[in-house]
């Protein structure tokens, strides 16, 4: 196998990586809230307050797995996490065309969540960076 090809795969593997990483998280926590009472059942909307909370730890969630692409990454990290918030932005963007005037919750939240993926996504590839630079010089 050649050294380009395995990059490559490399690269790959830390983007999906990412992804799976965010959705599988925030799957999870959704799940433990609903099922904790802080949300209401699955297919009841959330209301403001909820939405808050949501989008609170999914920016937590998505900065972590921007950082894990970013660690994951064969070369050049804030490439592979400006990947991730792009993908992101898509996925995202496809749940706004999805859920939008369907009374799930706040307009503004799913709107939010495609409209942050990128930033995060940045924070998360310079938590990276800034760990793997060489430590200062302690006194």
């Amino acid at each position: 196998m050649s050294s380009a090809w395995s990059r490559k795969r490399r690269s790959v593997v830390a983007v999906v990586a990412g992804i799976v990483a965010i959705i599988a998280a925030t799957t999870v926590v959704d799940l433990v809230l609903h099922a904790a009472g802080v949300f209401p059942p699955v297919g009841i909307p959330i209301d403001e307050a909820q939405s808050l909370i949501a989008l609170s730890y999914r920016v937590v969630i998505t900065i972590a797995g921007a950082y894990l692409t970013a660690r994951l990454a064969p070369a050049a990290p804030m490439k592979h996490a400006l990947i991730l918030g792009i993908a992101g932005t898509v996925l995202g963007t496809v749940g706004v065309l999805a859920t939008l005037g369907k009374g799930l919750g706040p307009a503004w939240y799913p709107i939010a969540l495609p409209l942050l993926a990128i930033p995060e996504c940045l924070a998360g590839g310079k938590l990276r960076e800034l760990q793997t630079r060489a430590p200062l010089a302690r006194a």
